[in-house]
């Protein structure tokens, strides 16, 4: 299982290589699998790369802002077009659009940041279990009734530790508070490139948030009763870190109204340092029998 886990990150990285096709446009491509449409993560990752390569490695992204536009189709490729809004003495700004079928499927405005020097000061992590005491995501389901346990346990780029019970793959869909807690990290070692890390961040950023929002509601997003899609994403990078080292994901869901839920996200060290904060708004229905 471990080798799966690490081909799959293998593919993780390689999905985030863009192809350059002139100075600020680059080609991407969807992982050979079964999904209806592309994952939003991917694209947001993918973006974010796209925007990275067109500003100075000095600079490291502290904050992006983003709109799903369209369902991604995984049979083509993305374009990625990047707009070069502005180059300052310490601030970089980008826009990116992701074209496919001659639409626009999604765009991101990222901004990028000279390192600079100032007081800090952050609230503290949660009080968790730390992850080595906690089973992975295979374990936890391994005695679960859900006919889907299966699909679950598939080899991912992630190794997963939920804090506490999830909801999907553990046949439990009691309505729960809207608090998620997970701790995760790339399955593998990334190399050393803060662009690459911060954009497996981005893509990790996107694959349990919505949960928060359904918690309340005793559903999931593979739940076959919800529909479920993204519709905005942000992110403010607030220290660098590294997506191949264990990091908390804490997740919760302050409202949920008009189909629409908001959730909020705030991604810790092992340290305790805060690393990212990120926030997204959800469509998610629920189904009628």
């Amino acid at each position: 299982m471990q080798v799966a886990l690490f081909d799959f990150l293998d593919n993780l990285v390689a999905l985030l290589d863009l192809e350059a096709i002139d100075d600020n446009v680059f080609r991407g491509k969807s992982p050979g699998d079964d999904r209806q449409r592309v994952f939003g993560g991917q694209v947001a990752g993918q973006a974010l790369i796209a925007a990275g390569r067109t500003v100075d490695n000095d600079r490291a992204v502290h904050s992006l802002h983003a709109y799903f536009i369209r369902p991604g189709d995984p049979k083509i490729p993305l374009l990625y077009e990047v707009e070069r809004i502005r180059d300052g003495g310490s601030f970089s700004t980008r826009r990116v659009l992701a074209i496919q079928h001659g639409r626009p499927i999604f765009n991101l405005s990222a901004s990028f940041q000279l390192g600079e020097a100032g007081p800090e000061y952050q609230a503290p992590m949660p009080d968790v279990p730390p992850p080595d005491s906690l089973p992975d995501f295979a374990a936890t389901i391994e005695e679960s009734s859900d006919p889907m346990a299966g699909w679950y346990s598939k080899a991912r780029p992630f190794d997963v530790r939920f804090v506490s019970e999830p909801v999907m793959g553990s046949g439990n869909n009691a309505p729960r508070e809207p608090i998620q807690q997970i701790w995760m990290r790339a399955a593998g070692t990334l190399p050393d490139d803060p662009l690459l890390h911060a954009c497996v961040l981005a893509y990790a950023s996107d694959m349990t948030l919505i949960d928060a929002v359904l918690l309340p509601f005793g559903k999931s997003v593979v739940d076959t009763s919800v529909f479920a899609a993204s519709l905005d994403h942000a992110m403010w990078f607030h220290r660098s870190g590294r997506a191949d080292e264990w990091f908390l994901y804490d997740m919760t869901s302050p409202t949920s109204q008009q189909s629409r839920g908001l959730a909020s996200g705030a991604i810790y060290d092992q340290n305790g340092r805060r690393l990212i904060t990120v926030m997204q708004e959800g469509l998610f229905r629920i189904r009628r029998p």
